[in-house]
């Protein structure tokens, strides 16, 4: 099975893709693919929202996850509040388009989930992914690796 983790932003979507076994799930999960989708800063935020769309479609085509995961998004005082907010309605809406069942997971959980406590450090965060996914070295960047820790959250909360 194919898991499609998403860290929500308008500059930059984190993603990650991994692959997990539900016949074996002591089998550990696999990383398929991480990075981000990234939109210029200096262009209209409409512009930026069709990037994302299109370059999630992309994404979608590529790998062709039986299920995404996307990080619900914490709100708090931001001058870019409402533009994250709207990149991840255009994220939802186009994975609904594909018809890709999808599950929300609030921070405090990812942090769980991974880490032990709702109240862990993004350090913590990394490393777990590092553990879960046996690789060598944190995956960068920082987003990347968020998206992967969402994935693993949606594999573990099955």
């Amino acid at each position: 099975m194919r898991i499609l983790g998403i860290d929500p932003g308008l500059a930059r979507v984190g993603y990650g893709v991994i692959d997990v076994n539900p016949e074996r799930r002591r089998d550990p999960p696999v990383m398929v693919d991480c990075g981000i989708i990234s939109t210029g800063a200096g262009r209209p935020e409409g512009e930026r929202l069709v990037e994302i769309a299109r370059d999630l479609r992309q994404l979608l085509r590529l790998h062709r996850p039986q299920q995404a995961a996307v990080e619900k998004f914490f709100f708090y005082r931001s001058s870019n509040t409402i533009a994250v907010v709207q990149a991840r309605g255009v994220l939802m809406m186009t994975l609904a388009r594909f018809r890709i069942p999808t599950v929300e997971y609030p921070p405090m959980q990812i942090k769980l989930a991974l880490a032990g406590s709702g109240h862990a450090e993004k350090g913590d965060v990394q490393d777990a992914v590092m553990r879960e996914l046996q690789l060598s070295e944190r995956p960068k960047p920082d987003d990347a690796a968020d998206a992967l820790a969402v994935g693993l959250t949606a594999w573990y909360q099955r």
